[in-house]
């Protein structure tokens, strides 16, 4: 288990890193957030290529960093494997012999990792001459090589297309099964998240603003400004106008439009709050001259695009819907359009 206790940097630019969490063995944590949130400095203070200002961080109840004892072990004491973002492989060796360097005299186990990878066939050749794929397969078998006590990943998928990343995803869901170690995965990308995440720290500014499995923090944003990182939330500011126990019912008023959801606890009619609606569950009506009925809401539309998974449509006050169907030039034939909020989709963002 990795322990950060307390941990604090702050650098000459201002920016300060405040972070307080432990990470269990056996599975994948993602350090979820903007950049600049201050998730590759948190890997770069784990690793020990960066010293905090003050804290403890124990790796399996070892001391790796302690400012009140004076402890700041170098990275070659700490065995962690560390995957950059530009795979840090040396450009003057062949793949085997990097692999060679980073476990000299261990030729089965390299053997066996070439072959776990898929990379028997290109050992011989320097990275130069290997796929965006295959730097980051032989990056993570040269970490593992070094038999690491926790696996730390700084956005691994980074200029990967599709295919390439699919196949990272495998590699990594096969470390996870095999070798039982903590795995810390920085990444924004929150399907990347969802793809491999066992948990997830949300990280903002330097500090973490929530945690929780992916699921957990999808379902129920801890703030307004934790559902706008997640980029799938329309967040609103409203008023409680009604509220009723009885009939699981309150009534909101955002602006001049009315929206109808769940009883909301621990609130009072007048009361202001955050509410957070998912994009994909909004459902955008054409108008064509029809009133409002209750818990509609009437919207400008602005902008539309036709992606994979159905139109985007974009509203004035930054109102969206997504996974429409509807062709993106049809849409834009229509201005005027009533929005419906399923009461169940209304999430209260404390």
């Amino acid at each position: 288990m990795l322990d950060l206790r307390h941990v604090a940097k702050r650098l000459p630019s201002g920016f300060t890193l405040e972070i307080d969490c432990q990470v269990r063995g056996g599975g994948i944590t993602v350090l979820f957030g903007p950049s600049g949130a201050g998730k590759s400095l948190t890997l770069d203070c784990i690793a020990g290529f960066v010293e905090p200002d003050t804290g403890r961080i124990l790796l399996n109840d070892e001391i790796l960093y302690d400012s009140g004892a004076g402890i700041h072990k170098p990275p070659q004491q700490r065995h962690c494997g560390y995957v950059f973002q530009n795979y840090a492989l040396f450009p003057h060796m062949t793949l085997r012999e990097n692999l060679e360097f980073a476990a000299p005299g261990r030729n089965a186990a390299i053997q066996q990792m070439l072959e776990r990878f898929h990379l028997s066939s290109v050992q011989k050749h320097r990275p130069h001459e290997l796929s965006g794929g295959q730097k980051q397969r032989g990056s993570i078998a040269r970490a593992l090589l070094t038999s690491p006590r926790i696996l730390l990943l700084d956005e691994p998928a980074r200029g990967l297309d599709h295919e390439l990343r699919t196949d990272l995803y495998d590699v990594l869901r096969q470390v996870r099964r095999e070798f039982e170690i903590p795995v810390i995965l920085v990444t924004h990308d929150l399907d990347e998240c969802f793809e491999l995440g066992d948990s997830m720290i949300v990280m903002r500014a330097g500090r973490i603003v929530q945690t929780g499995t992916p699921q957990q923090v999808l379902a129920r944003p801890a703030s307004a400004e934790v559902a706008r990182l997640l980029g799938c939330f329309n967040v609103i500011q409203a008023e409680v106008a009604a509220l009723d126990a009885a009939r699981d019912y309150s009534r909101l008023r955002a602006g001049d439009e009315y929206l109808e959801g769940r009883f909301i606890a621990d609130c009072f009619r007048g009361d202001h709050l955050w509410i957070g609606i998912r994009t994909d569950a909004v459902r955008a009506i054409p108008r064509n001259g029809a009133s409002r009925a209750p818990g509609q809401a009437a919207a400008i539309l602005e902008h539309a695009v036709t992606l994979p998974s159905g139109t985007r449509l974009e509203f004035a006050g930054g109102l969206r819907a997504d996974n429409v169907a509807m062709r993106a030039a049809d849409a834009l034939q229509v201005r005027e359009w009533l929005l419906e909020f399923p009461p169940d989709s209304i999430v209260v963002l404390r």
